[in-house]
């Protein structure tokens, strides 16, 4: 296991409460993210707004299942939405998660997405 700097060491044991909280926040998130149909909304959503119509398709399940799905990821952060008449827009709120998922694609010497998304930076680093 790699050894935090000592710097970071005091950091991270000041404040236990803090220290909690920030770890929860980041469960939060991959928990949120912890789902192949939510995945594959977020992969959408690096492209842009999507209306929930748009992620239902794409998805293949019913409008709740999906608005559910987007509920969870809304509350951990993940994504935000806006209404435009009776349509739902949703959009990415941590558009640096694609970072993780080249990290992801570098690992396991793959690629899942069809083209590299603007401004997102691949892994540097070779898996296993």
């Amino acid at each position: 296991m790699a050894k935090l700097p000592n710097s970071e060491m005091k950091r991270k044991k000041r404040g236990s409460k803090k220290r909690e909280s920030y770890y929860l926040d980041k469960a939060r998130v991959i928990q949120a993210m912890a789902h192949p149909s939510r995945l594959l909304m977020i992969d959408a959503l690096a492209y842009g707004e999507r209306c929930v119509c748009e992620l239902q398709e794409l998805v293949g399940s019913d409008i709740t299942t999906v608005s559910k799905h987007l509920k969870l990821m809304k509350d951990a952060g993940l994504v935000e939405d806006r209404k435009e008449g009776l349509k739902v827009y949703y959009r990415l709120r941590m558009p640096c998660i694609f970072r993780c998922f080249d990290c992801f694609d570098v690992f396991w010497g793959k690629k899942g997405r069809m083209e590299p998304k603007p401004g997102v930076l691949a892994c540097k680093t070779v898996g296993k």
